[in-house]
């Protein structure tokens, strides 16, 4: 049993997005921002959005069914799911449970795991729990899939821009292709109010976004510190720790842009800590003996010693984190989903021979806060690796098969969203005909809140 626990990690991915989008820059002329506020401020081009006939639930279903079937998954080998998700529809029962569903036909309901929730880090926890489970004396020699899904909307207002929705389903096994480094896991958690869902009759978030700013990318320095730590000790080296480590590092990524900043604060702590002389740090000299803590007091230090940083850091961020930002420029913020939304573009925008034993670290974050920085190792051997991008790229294809969607048909989707939430006796208005083939949909809620799915052939 112990020989089987070892190379743990991602064998197989699955992703979902939705069918139709808004256009940020339409969006711009349509709320009447000056251009360029969303497409360049921001990073985004267009926004994946759910009609009233999807929810987390059907997000969920669609995910896990695609991944059990197209990777001829048998139901009976699954021994944990876990589902990570802030898009809770019920106060009590999980989305697990209603997954439970796609087992029934085999018989087994043997099957360990529940929820995990707290904002965008729902996923990660979920994630980490599942290895746990793997590498426990609790496992049973079966695979754990883990459910990451999400729909982020916000309230009409400078925030709408920001969001998406979409689901990843992830495999957990031994002997993986994508394997998780072992020990190697900084966390960084604290009390924070710069996200949080108080009003339990909106979906829509509480939002401090200069709070927030601030709580994501310190959270950044100290998890990318004490990885860098832990890195050393692990491998045992003594020079100091620094973007050069990594192949490619990958975000969550409420926006684009908001990445950029945070490769350039990588960069920052990079010089910093380290005494090179590298040809990135020539711009930053003038701010050696600047501290990490001095740049957040100094709002006017802050931005300038940003700008210097995304400027040092463009060749590190087109090398190693650009290539995994293409789902999130055209879906949005998928919240727990992005991190690894992220990944998926990563496999599908790199070549083979790019990947094959390459190290990838990810920053995970949630808003109240929870964050991680973790890595795993890509698996040396062709024939394990081809067959997860095949089924990562069958997806990735649908980013093109979508249909756009005008602003305003857009806004009156919220609109009929917000009057459905928290409603029952009624069934969707939206179009089930545009939906990609396969996706669950909801097809009714009865006078008891219990709600019913099918799904498009």
């Amino acid at each position: 049993m112990e020989q089987e626990k070892n190379n743990v990690g991602i064998k197989y991915i699955e992703l979902y997005f939705p069918s139709q989008y808004v256009c940020q820059k339409k969006l711009e002329k349509y709320d009447q921002v000056s251009p360029g506020k969303y497409t360049i401020g921001l990073g985004q081009q267009k926004m994946g959005f759910c009609g009233d006939q999807e929810d987390i639930h059907s997000l969920s279903l669609t995910v896990l069914k695609n991944l059990l079937e197209k990777n001829k998954i048998n139901p009976k080998d699954v021994g944990r799911l876990e589902v990570g998700t802030e898009t809770l529809i019920d106060k009590s029962k999980s989305v697990k449970t209603v997954l439970m569903q796609l087992f029934e036909e085999s018989g087994n309901s043997d099957i360990e795991g529940l929820d995990t929730t707290n904002a965008c880090f729902g996923g990660t926890g979920a994630l980490f729990n599942a290895i746990n489970w793997i590498e426990s004396s609790s496992y049973d020699g079966r695979l754990a899939i883990v459910i990451i899904a999400d729909i982020a909307v916000y309230a009409e207002g400078n925030a709408r821009c920001t969001g998406g929705a979409g689901a990843v389903a992830l495999a957990i096994a031994p002997n993986a292709p994508l394997v998780f480094d072992t020990k190697l896991r900084a966390l960084h958690m604290a009390h924070q109010y710069d996200f949080y869902k108080p009003d339990m009759h909106s979906e829509y978030p509480t939002i401090n976004g200069q709070l927030s700013l601030k709580c994501y990318l310190s959270a950044v320095d100290t998890c990318y510190q004490l990885y860098g730590q832990k890195f050393n000790k692990k491998f045992g080296f003594s020079e100091a720790f620094t973007m050069k480590n990594l192949d490619y590092m990958v975000f969550h990524t409420p926006y684009c842009k908001i990445v950029q900043k945070s490769v350039g604060r990588c960069i920052l702590n990079d010089f910093i800590h380290s005494s090179s002389k590298d040809s990135c740090f020539e711009n930053l000299t003038k701010y050696r003996g600047v501290s990490l803590e001095d740049t957040y007091e100094n709002a006017s230090l802050f931005k300038e010693i940003e700008r210097a940083c995304v400027e040092a850091s463009k060749d590190v961020f087109n090398e190693k984190t650009m290539p995994s930002l293409q789902i999130a420029t055209n879906v949005g913020n998928m919240y727990s989903p992005s991190l690894y939304s992220s990944l998926c573009s990563l496999l599908c925008n790199k070549s083979m021979d790019d990947l094959l034993e390459k190290r990838i670290a990810f920053f995970s974050y949630g808003s109240g806060l929870a964050s991680a920085m973790f890595s795993l190792k890509v698996t040396d051997k062709r024939d394990e690796l081809e067959p997860l991008i095949r089924v990562v790229m069958d997806c990735y294809k649908h980013l093109d098969q979508r249909r756009e969607i005008e602003p305003q048909d857009f806004v009156k989707t919220l609109e009929l969203r917000e009057k459905r939430y928290n409603a029952k006796s009624y069934s969707p208005e939206s179009p089930v005909a545009d939906l990609f083939p396969g996706t669950y949909y909801l097809s009714n809620v009865d006078d008891k809140f219990r709600r019913t799915y099918e799904r498009k052939t």
